[in-house]
């Protein structure tokens, strides 16, 4: 099986490695610095499970891409505010029979794919990682957290589906088939908007914001909001794993802060819209009112107003 990776940056490059690094054939579709540092120094992975070095990844841009492909497996993993982007640099390595297999959060990502190569193309997925790129080109993982989940979105096992089970076979990382592949995304969804949604509202971490006065039924009712609307959507979180993140996000002394937080903090780009407006919308055509996410909303907007204000 071809695997084409879509960047290699700390998700991307990250799970892409770790398959190189048990011999499956992976590219990695890169703009031409990155292409021009990976053959300099290779890709570099430091992890508490074990470090990875490939010495000579493949790579492709896109000017070349159209010679390269097509390719079997296509893994997207580039932040919502580049999707239009990545969309146009991989599309001329997609063929008839490749699948595409997102690891973006939320879900408008699916809109777009679904109109770009057809809803029979594109899979359902989530990953788990704390991971970043640093300045020097190599991806720190900061946890053992490493999970991988893939599947069909009508949670049939096909047969494109074993072939992948087959590539993950032996793995370093934690890779599951999934026959609900939908509502896991849509559970990682409601976990990741609420913990977004209260870190980056009240600018704290999560023992921050339940130790203050309200803070503990603050974060319930965002998340009580977040599940509301998954459910009149018809994928309401499975009442442990709700229970589980309840527990998680009210967790007295938890540092946990949501990545979202630390992007502000570093003034960089952020999923406002794909992770909570989103969300405000799929709820408004449901008839759910969602008042505290539309606070949260307001407060990541003014964010970005502030960003390209300061950039004009």
């Amino acid at each position: 099986m071809r695997i084409l990776v879509v960047g290699a940056g700390a998700t991307g490059g990250y799970f892409g490695a770790r398959l190189a690094e048990i011999g499956r054939d992976v590219t990695f579709l890169v703009r031409p610095a990155r292409a021009e540092k990976l053959a300099a120094e290779g890709l570099r992975v430091k992890s508490p499970v074990g470090d990875v070095h490939i010495a000579a990844p493949n790579t492709v841009t896109a000017d070349r891409l159209a010679g390269a492909g097509p390719f079997d497996l296509v893994i997207l993993s580039a932040k919502a505010y580049d999707l239009d982007a990545a969309v146009a640099d991989f599309r001329p390595g997609v063929g008839p029979e490749t699948a595409v297999l997102p690891i973006l959060n939320g879900m408008r990502h699916l809109d777009v794919l679904d109109a770009a190569f057809g809803a029979e193309r594109v899979l359902g997925g989530t990953c788990a990682i704390v991971a970043t790129l640093t300045k020097d080109g190599e991806i720190r993982q900061m946890s053992e957290l490493h999970s991988f989940t893939y599947g069909e979105r009508d949670g049939t096992r096909s047969e494109r589906v074993a072939g992948i089970e087959a590539q993950m076979e032996g793995v370093r990382f934690q890779a599951r088939a999934s026959d609900k592949a939908v509502l896991e995304m849509w559970e990682k969804w409601v976990f990741l908007a609420t913990l977004a949604g209260a870190t980056t509202l009240m600018r704290s971490s999560i023992g921050d914001i339940v130790a203050a006065p309200g803070g503990a039924a603050f974060i319930e009712g965002l998340l009580d909001e977040c599940q509301a609307v998954a459910a009149a959507n018809g994928y309401g979180s499975r009442e442990k794993v709700l229970a589980g993140a309840r527990k998680f996000l009210t967790a007295e002394n938890s540092p946990m802060t949501a990545s979202m937080l630390r992007d502000i903090e570093g003034g960089a780009r952020i999923e406002a819209d794909h992770i909570v407006g989103d969300l405000i919308e799929r709820g408004r055509k449901a008839g759910v009112e969602t008042p505290i996410l539309a606070r949260v909303l307001t407060g990541l907007k003014a964010y970005e107003n502030r960003k390209a204000r300061e950039a004009a």
